[in-house]
């Protein structure tokens, strides 16, 4: 599902990735892991599109995706790609089924197909009930679930998660942890996480240790 080769990246003439290859294969949970510093995020941008490389190349599904143009490599990030980060950016002024149809308005699809595909999320996720609540009317867990059904609402082939479970107590990190192999094995989803929970990195098929800028 994703092949990156030889990836390097420069801040300022500063080093933060030195020469990183992965490959990660469909339905494969990766967790990452490492001290801070050791050029984590950097890489799980870099795979996620977020970020252009300073060299090296990135396959995801066969598509090389740093030859696409800035706007054809947003079209491809929209409609392949699912993020969820620490903290859950959640827009305030709209309720939960409204915040996982974002995406879904980005691609340009229908409002009563993206509200239906919403709902079953919601289902999926126990939250059919607070469809109609804003995020300041939601837990802690609540409102990562609604951030990780909105990182599903265009069933992406990759879900990139940075720290998911960073802001939650130990059970709502556990029923995410959980969550995330649920849906692995549902809908055959390749998650690539970036977590210090040294419980979430053990679940994982494959925990790649980062240092240095390098996986060791």
């Amino acid at each position: 599902m994703i092949v990156a080769k030889n990836i390097y990246k420069t801040f300022d003439k500063l080093e933060i990735l030195k020469g990183v290859s992965v490959e990660i294969k469909p339905a494969e949970v990766i967790s990452i892991v490492g001290s801070s510093g050791a050029g984590k995020t950097t890489l799980l941008t870099i795979l996620g599109t977020l970020d252009r490389p300073s060299s090296g190349e990135v396959l995801i599904d066969g598509q090389n995706v740093f030859e696409l143009s800035d706007k054809k490599l947003a079209a491809f990030r929209n409609q392949n790609i699912g993020f969820v980060f620490q903290f859950h950016h959640l827009l305030p002024e709209f309720n939960a089924i409204e915040n996982i149809c974002i995406p879904a308005f980005i691609a340009k699809k229908g409002k009563k197909e993206s509200e239906m595909r919403a709902m079953e999320l919601l289902d999926l996720f126990n939250l059919k009930e607070r469809a109609t609540h804003k995020p300041s009317e939601l837990s802690g867990g609540e409102q990562q679930r609604v951030a990780v059904a909105r990182a599903l609402i265009n069933n992406p082939k990759v879900v990139f998660a940075d720290e998911p479970s960073g802001n939650l107590d130990s059970s709502n990190a556990t029923d995410l942890h959980q969550l995330f192999f649920k849906l692995r094995n549902e809908l055959k989803q390749t998650f690539v996480i970036v977590t210090h929970n040294n419980e979430l990195a053990k679940m994982a098929d494959r925990m790649l240790v980062m240092k240095d800028g390098k996986i060791l």
